[in-house]
């Protein structure tokens, strides 16, 4: 029963991780409640060794359709994963705890500005071209993946926004970016609970299946409908984030 629950939270996290990202609202919570004794460190790796499927399915379903801007989000990728260890590093130094408040006050400013600036994301016009494109884009990558190795959460919005509002992108097409971006960051983290024997690899080879079949689901919805689906997905995605977080720093 337990392998059932967790593979089909693992779909529809897949699906909402291929549109927008925010799959971790759906899955680790079912991880944690499904194997309640279970050691944290060993539930996230065993998540991040399927999400990282979906992930991956998702970027190939994109670049199909969507033009990515490959000479500014690999170095991106590149710049995430190198931030993403030494995030990983920097949490074995010091406490993540005072993000925890921060962090819903962050994302209600996001969800706020996104709300007032209706035409957010709804064209892609990149603001920058060549290496300056590069430059921006590296930036964003590092200090998102510096983030994720070192606390996480919204990852995925955090990436998605920066990329329409500093880049200039549409919410589709940084949508596709940060699905690149995620999967090298992805591919950090679990090089890292891997070697402190941190994943269940028989579990997250099942829940990668079902990852990538929520994935191809997902991402094809996105680009039927295109940025402007991405855009209320993003909204919905932060407001969840911002209930769940907001409860983990404040409630509990």
């Amino acid at each position: 029963m337990e392998w059932i629950t967790v593979t089909i939270a693992s779909l529809f996290a897949g699906f909402v991780d291929a549109v927008v990202g925010g799959g971790g609202l759906i899955l680790t919570p079912a991880l944690f409640s499904t194997f309640p004794a279970a050691m944290p460190a060993t539930l996230l790796g065993t998540n991040k060794s399927a999400s990282v499927w979906g992930t991956s399915f998702a970027t190939w379903q994109y670049q199909r359709r969507v033009q990515m801007h490959w000479q500014a989000i690999l170095p991106a990728a590149l710049c995430g994963l190198a931030g993403s260890f030494a995030g990983a590093w920097a949490v074995t130094q010091m406490s993540p705890h005072f993000l925890r408040k921060a962090l819903p006050l962050v994302l209600v400013l996001i969800l706020l500005y996104t709300l007032v600036k209706k035409d957010l994301g709804r064209h892609h016009a990149p603001r920058f071209s060549g290496h300056k494109e590069v430059i921006a884009a590296s930036l964003i990558g590092g200090c998102i993946g510096l983030y994720d190795g070192f606390f996480g959460p919204g990852t995925g919005s955090f990436l998605v926004f920066l990329f329409v509002r500093v880049l200039g992108y549409d919410f589709l097409h940084a949508s596709a970016g940060a699905k690149l971006v995620n999967v090298f960051t992805n591919i950090a983290a679990i090089a890292l609970f891997a070697s402190k024997g941190h994943v269940w690899w028989h579990l997250g080879l099942v829940m990668a299946v079902a990852n990538v079949a929520g994935s191809v689901m997902g991402s094809r919805m996105a680009i039927k409908h295109g940025a402007g689906f991405v855009r209320w997905a993003f909204i919905v995605v932060v407001a969840l984030l911002i209930a769940k977080t907001g409860r983990d720093a404040f409630l509990l």
